[in-house]
């Protein structure tokens, strides 16, 4: 793994040094430091304080449980989470999976970037588009020196974001007053936003947890850290839409007074975050090309993501977000059903058409019923429904087999 080094196994050959409980929870805690997570609390704003608060508080409940389920599958079978596809959908059938995910991830590197050089242009005025080549090559320098060393970097990063973020989020929540909130979202669109932010890391967990020294209790304590450190930087965007009368970063950091050390929060949760997007971007990519060296595709997937920052607009990601949601919600709710329910492995078989037809219909579900607003959301009602069926259908061709 990129964080690891790498020590001689007994017998000569050259294994991987397992992962510690810290170690993944400093991972994880970077990863819910972001500006992404910042800006989605941003979107809440017209649901109010009250609700909004709930929404981020029960939205990442949901999508956390979601992720600690995904993080148990691959640390008990120690594999990647592409890997953990094969177990519902085959050996062929995860492909299709692994390039939805690698897609993803590149998507999500560009707009990270995207973000982060936004932000960092206006708290100091140099060039959008030099900002964007210097985030890029920054997470470049991340992937080829965390070999090693990345541990104590990144030690050291997450200890001043947190320090610098409890004095935003202090600046922020003091000496301003809330205004009424503008614009319309309904319960179920902000739910659905809050649970894609935790769901689009569920096809990247398994790639920690698989080689931790204690997949279960690491999990558990990567959702928790990564769950708490998400929901505070969400209630930093909700604050600073409401109290502030500001959703843009960086006149937020400016206006809070924190020059410079606003401008190192910037930088470094968009590095610390984006670079578990494009080193799982490279994990992902060796499933579908296993000659591929997973460095070397990492570097690739945040060229390309740093091309997208440069050529394409990305201020609004909510349409993203839905997308994620449809896309991977269908996928766990049929992992967790042949994994801790029916107890089924098809990694023997090349596609699992039937796992793929249930997604298929989840996803149409999911989309079907972003145009309703109800106390559930799409996320949850797809993911029950999805469950039952591949049940109910496991359970038919058993019968069916039987006769």
């Amino acid at each position: 793994m990129h964080y690891l080094n790498q020590i001689k196994h007994k017998g000569g050959g050259i294994m991987q040094r397992q992962t510690t409980i810290t170690e993944n929870s400093i991972i994880w805690c970077g990863a819910g430091i972001s500006i992404a997570e910042i800006l989605t609390g941003t979107y809440l704003a017209p649901l109010g304080f009250t609700k909004g608060i709930a929404i981020i508080i029960i939205g990442h409940l949901i999508g956390c449980f979601l992720l600690f389920l995904a993080g148990i599958i691959g640390g008990q079978q120690r594999l990647s989470s592409m890997n953990v596809a094969k177990i519902s959908f085959g050996q062929n059938g995860s492909k299709f999976f692994a390039l939805l995910n690698v897609l993803q991830l590149i998507g999500w590197t560009g707009i990270m970037i995207y973000d982060g050089a936004l932000a960092a242009n206006g708290a100091w005025h140099l060039n959008q588009a030099l900002w964007v080549i210097l985030i890029g090559a920054l997470i470049i320098c991340w992937l080829l020196v965390g070999v090693r060393h990345l541990y104590y970097l990144n030690l050291a990063t997450i200890s001043t974001l947190l320090i610098l973020s409890g004095l935003l989020c202090a600046a922020i929540f003091t000496h301003h007053s809330a205004d009424s909130p503008t614009g319309t979202l309904s319960w179920a669109q902000g739910m659905e936003l809050v649970i894609a932010m935790p769901l689009s890391w569920l096809p990247l967990i398994s790639d920690y947890t698989s080689v931790a020294q204690r997949p279960v209790p690491t999990n558990g304590v990567s959702a928790v850290v990564y769950g708490l450190t998400s929901c505070w930087m969400a209630f930093i965007g909700l604050g600073a839409a409401l109290l502030t009368h500001n959703i843009n970063i960086a006149t937020i950091i400016l206006r809070a007074g924190l020059g410079i050390a606003g401008l190192f929060i910037i930088i470094f949760s968009t590095i610390t975050t984006t670079f578990m997007d494009a080193y799982s971007a490279g994990v992902s990519s060796k499933t579908i090309f296993s000659k591929w060296p997973g460095t070397m595709a990492a570097i690739g997937a945040t060229i390309l993501g740093t091309i997208s920052a440069l050529i394409c607009p990305m201020d609004n990601f909510s349409n993203f977000l839905y997308l994620i949601g449809s896309v991977f919600a269908p996928m766990i709710a049929i992992q967790i059903t042949d994994y801790f329910i029916l107890e089924v492995d098809y990694r023997q078989q090349n596609c699992q058409w039937t796992n793929l037809i249930l997604w298929l219909i989840g996803f149409i579900i999911y989309r079907i019923l972003l145009n309703y607003s109800f106390l559930l959301g799409s996320t949850v009602t797809t993911i029950i429904v999805i469950i039952a069926m591949t049940w109910g259908t496991c359970r038919v061709m058993k019968l069916v087999k039987a006769k």
